[in-house]
C-alpha cells in the first residue's frame, strides 16, 4: 500500500462517526479488562468482546482480516513476550501474565482501534515499568499529533520516552491513519526524527500504537503466522488510540 496516496481527511460528520465506532471499542475493551484474571482463556476474552461489539449494532473489524489466512477473532489477545496479533484459544492466563488486548470495531462504516496491555495478579516490578512507559508513551505522542506537526515530531518523542526508560520500539510495525478501512494513510513509525516526515493536518485520524519490547528491537512471527513475539523472548507491551487531528487539542476518539 502507499501510505502516502491512502490519506483521508475527514469531516466533522465523518469524525463524529468515528468517535461512535470508537466508543464502541472501548466499551469492548473495558468488558475484556474487568474478565482478565488467573484462569481464564483468551477465547473467553474473545467472546465477550465480540458480545459488546454486535450489541451496539457494530462488527468486529478484524474478523477475517486477510493474511496468510483470514484473522480468526475479534480481538488480538498478546501475551507476555507476544507484541502483537496474538490468536485467542484455549490458553489460559497465569498470575504473572502481562496481556496486551487489541481490538477493533466497525460501526456504520467507520473503524474504531485501539489497545491496551495490563498485568494478570501480580506481577513483577519490570512487567508493570514495561506496561507504565508504553502507556506514557502512547500520551506523549498523543500530544503531538497536532495540525503543522510532522510525523517525525510524533514518532521521535515516542522513540525518546521508551529508550530513556531502557527500552526498545520496534522498527516493523506502526501506528496508521484509520477511517473506513482500519489501514489507511499516514504511516506513523514509533521511531524518528523530529522535524521529518509528512506535515499533520486537520481532520487526519491516527491509530497511534507504541509498541515496546524489554530486550530488543527486533521480532519474529509465530508458525501461526500472525503472532508476532520478540526475538529474544523478552517481555512486550502495546497500547493504542485512535486520534483526530482538530484545529486545537487532539480529539482521542476510541475513550468511553
Amino acid at each position: 500500500m502507499s501510505w502516502e496516496r491512502n490519506i483521508v481527511i475527514k469531516s466533522p460528520q465523518e469524525i463524529a462517526a468515528l468517535r461512535e465506532a470508537g466508543r464502541i471499542n472501548a466499551r469492548a475493551l473495558e468488558a475484556v479488562r474487568q474478565l482478565i484474571h488467573p484462569g481464564v482463556t483468551t477465547a473467553e476474552l474473545d467472546a465477550a468482546a465480540e458480545e459488546v461489539i454486535r450489541k451496539h449494532g457494530a462488527i468486529p473489524t478484524f474478523m477475517g482480516v486477510p493474511g496468510s489466512y483470514p484473522y480468526p477473532a475479534s480481538i488480538c489477545a498478546s501475551i507476555n513476550e507476544q507484541l502483537v496479533h496474538g490468536i485467542p484459544g484455549k490458553r489460559k492466563l497465569q498470575e504473572g501474565d502481562i496481556i496486551s488486548i487489541d481490538c477493533g470495531s466497525t460501526f456504520e462504516g467507520f473503524v474504531g482501534d485501539s489497545a491496551f496491555t495490563m498485568g494478570v495478579g501480580k506481577i513483577s516490578s519490570l512487567a508493570q515499568r514495561l506496561i507504565q512507559v508504553t502507556e506514557q508513551a502512547l500520551e506523549i505522542g498523543i500530544r503531538q499529533l497536532r495540525a503543522g506537526n510532522r510525523v517525525g515530531d510524533v514518532s521521535a518523542a515516542i522513540q525518546a520516552h521508551v529508550e530513556a526508560a531502557g527500552f526498545y520500539v520496534t522498527r516493523e510495525y506502526t501506528g496508521h491513519g484509520v477511517g473506513r478501512q482500519m489501514w489507511e494513510g499516514p504511516q506513523v513509525p514509533n521511531y524518528g526524527i523530529p522535524g521529518r516526515g509528512m506535515v499533520l493536518r486537520q481532520g487526519m485520524c491516527i491509530a497511534l500504537e507504541p509498541m515496546v519490547l524489554v530486550g530488543t528491537s527486533q521480532t519474529r512471527v509465530l508458525s501461526d503466522q500472525w503472532a508476532v513475539v520478540s526475538a529474544d523472548g523478552s517481555l512486550t507491551a502495546h497500547w493504542e488510540h485512535s486520534v483526530a487531528i482538530t484545529d486545537g487539542d487532539p480529539l482521542i476518539l476510541t475513550l468511553p
